[in-house]
């Protein structure tokens, strides 16, 4: 199972509605990790470290980032751009069926947008 580090801005009724539909999972926001306030470019680096995939919303910074962490040959193990005009439900939905059904690695090195 996939283990996730939700943005600062990140939509919190879709962490807690995920956390809902699967109470096992390894879900930690940047609030939760003391990050709150650092540079995109810091929270990715703590993502990769703790080799956690990250859905945000930030799908301009975010993005370039992370390209720019593979160009550079750093690690990078996945983002989950989510647009906030998604329904919530339909987000819960893909991204806890991510979560259950992704191989370990499997997002590593790619930029997903939701929806599915």
């Amino acid at each position: 199972m996939l283990r996730l580090a939700a943005d600062e801005n990140f939509n919190s009724a879709i962490v807690r509605g995920v956390m809902r539909r699967n109470p096992g999972l390894d879900l930690v926001t940047v609030q939760d990790s003391g990050l709150s306030g650092a540079s995109d470019e810091d929270v990715l680096a703590w993502a990769a470290d703790e080799d956690r995939v990250f859905p945000t919303h930030d799908v301009t910074t975010m993005t370039e980032f992370a390209y720019e962490r593979i160009d550079n040959g750093l690690p990078m193990p996945g983002i989950f751009e989510v647009s906030q005009a998604l329904a919530i439900g339909a987000v819960i939905d893909d991204i806890s069926l991510l979560a259950e059904c992704s191989l370990e690695n499997e997002w590593s090195g790619q930029v997903l947008y939701l929806p599915l």
